[in-house]
């Protein structure tokens, strides 16, 4: 079975040390995706593509900033994409690791999570959900740009923990 995703009860986050001491979080509001279930059910593809303009972490002069070329040059790289490579899913478990694109620079990440059961709405549709999570480290995409703290330390963590709350819909 075929799957759109349904971008309005989506939502795509991140979080990130800041100072070391605290967590900023953002998210990103314009995205797609599909997916493809076998007979059984289980995931056994996905696609998702990430709108990096869309980047809202709730402050306007960090999210131009983070647009620039210091972070994600949206300008030059518009998109960020993801491509699954391999699922693996047992009850409702599942690792999705694929190939993530960002700023020209294509690397492997692993999402684990959870699916839920697919449903039918009240307007017929058949539905299903993930709940994914992931980690990666941005310098290795060319994000770089960082401040050394006085007492030690970096301005913004290297880690960026990825949230992803999904809903998709049969196409």
């Amino acid at each position: 079975m075929k799957w759109k995703l349904d971008t309005t009860h989506t939502q795509v986050g991140f979080s990130v040390k800041h100072m070391a001491i605290s967590t900023v979080r953002g998210r990103f509001s314009k995205f797609d995706g599909t997916g493809e279930t076998n007979d059984s059910g289980q995931l056994t593809a996905a696609t998702f593509t990430i709108d990096a303009a869309s980047i809202d972490t709730n402050q306007g002069q960090r999210d131009t900033h983070l647009r620039s070329a210091d972070f994600f040059d949206a300008e030059q790289n518009p998109t960020l994409t993801f491509t699954s490579t391999n699922i693996t899913q047992r009850d409702t478990e599942i690792t999705i690791t694929g190939n993530f694109t960002m700023r020209g620079v294509t690397k492997p990440v692993t999402l684990t999570g959870e699916s839920s059961a697919t449903v039918k709405d009240p307007w017929g549709m058949q539905r299903t959900a993930l709940t994914l999570e992931g980690k990666l480290n941005r310098k290795d995409w060319g994000l770089s740009w960082n401040q050394a703290l006085e007492l030690g330390g970096l301005m913004v963590s290297e880690d960026v923990r990825l949230s992803i709350e999904l809903e998709a819909v049969a196409a």
